[in-house]
């Protein structure tokens, strides 16, 4: 039988299987020449120390065992042209998921995307970026893949107890992802990856009888005895189901209007807000790795920060090693800010999200708009920086130090962020009981990371867009809408998720919801 060790190596070993061979074998006492195969199930990396190490969890298999490697098996998706219908609405990960899961239990998914498939959005995602043009129905949140497709990929979930994060990472490698997210700690696809896998889902999805309808944006969902009967599109179509998987996205602010105007119950949520700061990459990696070079077999170091200031925790959110920071506007009128890396994360410059946690009563101002006062703060704040950068693509920016000592910085350099930035003092942007709490707490930062607090990081504003300002209540069995049947609310808009893990999970738990009371039925 192959054994498994856990163990700690050099950068070096653990980036060249001949060395690691030689060093497990001393290890298991065995001739190096009888190590025939070394699997590795799990990889991190400890930078806790000044000597940095791989932390390994392996296989081995000496000579004459036979080498049977964990792989994951796709699942038997059979065809369901003739099967009941249920509606998705929403073609994120939560939607696409779902309708996954639908087809592996005998449902046929009709899939209802606002946006464009994968390929079709970069044109929009051009327009945005060079023409500082915003395409409300396609632009980095909207279209097939949702958010997640075309900015970052991140596989890393800390909620392990909403479901099976193996499934969803193995139906990933069973898509094309690369086998190292089954192994790494902190799993990535990137951004010029995923487009292909999410476009392979799409298609198993339509060979096996399902349906997935592009550029349709839904304006009704029709009701009768607190009972979904269907929807009616922008086209003026209507498709009519008693079961309707709602996973339409944080900002998909029209379907919480309309959800709102039907008294159909949601509630305002708190979120997370403040801005995205970039540094060089090299600076990052000196910081974490206490190194002046990082080296060939190192990769760009990610870093985790929180702190509590005026009791808020004020956090990193969504860190891009290697990356770039990308315009997620999603109307005419307002700029928001996100950040992605490739997949080989190469790029010259890290950036991150830098949040603090909001309270609902941060949202007084906007008390009279009931369910949505979250959403029109939020909006309050893009529209806001929007005006302030020269009402164009362009972010108000400001370098970190002058930011913690209120002055308007004289010059901005050429950042990662493709639509170009202004000049501004970023207290204009916040509300100043916020702004405190970001100038203190970039000062706390720049104790605990030594360097981070310098001018060579430049803030842009806002980091808007972590969460969904709105929750859409359910019950916590079985998962239907509190008061409509046959409503689901999914993933990260509903305010069940946060990333591309937990909103699959969310799906495939919608659709297990819906399957079993389908079952019951029969």
């Amino acid at each position: 039988m192959p054994q498994e060790l856990s163990l700690q190596v050099t950068p070096e070993i653990a980036a060249n299987n001949d060395l690691l061979k030689n060093h497990l074998a001393k290890q298991i006492k065995v001739a190096a020449e009888d190590v025939q195969h070394v699997s590795i199930l799990k990889r991190s990396i400890d930078a806790r120390q000044k000597t940095i190490k791989f932390n390994l969890k392996v296989e081995i298999f000496i000579k004459g065992e036979v080498i049977d490697e964990r792989r994951f098996t796709m699942p038997d998706f059979p065809n369901v042209a003739n099967a009941q219908e249920v509606l998705v609405v929403g073609a994120g990960p939560a939607g696409l998921f779902a309708a996954l899961h639908l087809v592996e239990l005998g449902l046929k998914p009709i899939v209802i995307e606002r946006g464009k498939e994968v390929r079709g959005r970069r044109r929009d995602l051009k327009a945005i970026n060079v023409d500082h043009i915003v395409h409300e129905d396609s632009n980095y949140c909207f279209g097939e893949g949702g958010a997640g497709t075309y900015s970052d990929g991140k596989l890393y979930t800390r909620s392990k107890k909403r479901g099976d994060v193996n499934r969803i990472l193995e139906l990933f490698v069973a898509f094309g992802a690369s086998h190292d997210i089954l192994v790494d700690a902190h799993p990535h696809i990137g951004t010029n990856k995923l487009p292909q896998i999410i476009q392979d889902i799409r298609e198993k999805i339509i060979e096996c009888g399902g349906q997935v309808l592009f550029e349709t944006r839904v304006t009704d969902v029709l009701v009768k005895n607190n009972e979904v009967q269907g929807i009616v599109t922008h086209k003026g179509d209507t498709i009519l189901a008693n079961k309707l998987i709602l996973a339409t996205g944080h900002s998909a602010r029209d379907i919480f209007e309309l959800l709102d105007k039907k008294q159909i119950f949601i509630e305002a949520k708190p979120f997370a807000l403040g801005v995205r700061a970039e540094h060089p990459q090299t600076l990052i990696d000196s910081i974490q790795y206490s190194c002046d070079y990082r080296g060939e077999h190192l990769p760009p170091a990610p870093y985790s920060i929180v702190k509590q200031v005026a009791g808020r925790g004020m956090y990193s959110f969504c860190m891009c090693p290697g990356g770039v920071i990308a315009p997620c506007a999603t109307s005419p009128g307002e700029v928001v800010t996100n950040g992605w890396s490739p997949s080989k994360r190469d790029q010259a410059t890290a950036n991150s999200g830098i949040v603090i946690e909001l309270q609902l009563a941060d949202f007084k101002p906007f008390a009279k708009f009931g369910a949505l006062a979250g959403m029109e703060f939020q909006k309050s704040i893009e529209q806001r920086s929007w005006h302030l950068a020269g009402e164009s693509q362009k972010v108000p920016a400001q370098r970190m130090i002058d930011f913690t000592q209120k002055k308007v910085s004289s010059d901005i350099p050429k950042t990662s962020y493709v639509p170009g930035t202004t000049s501004v003092e970023l207290g204009q942007v916040f509300p100043s009981n916020l702004t405190h709490i970001l100038r203190e707490g970039f000062s706390e930062f720049g104790k605990s990371m030594r360097g981070y607090l310098t001018s060579e990081a430049i803030l842009h504003a806002p980091e808007s867009r972590t969460s969904s300002p709105v929750r859409i209540p359910r019950d916590p069995i079985t998962y239907e809408h509190v008061q409509i049947k046959g409503l689901y609310p999914c993933g990260e808009g509903a305010g069940y998720a946060g990333g591309i893990i937990s909103a699959a999970i969310d799906g495939e738990k919608c659709a297990q919801m819906i399957a079993q009371v389908l079952k019951n039925k029969v």
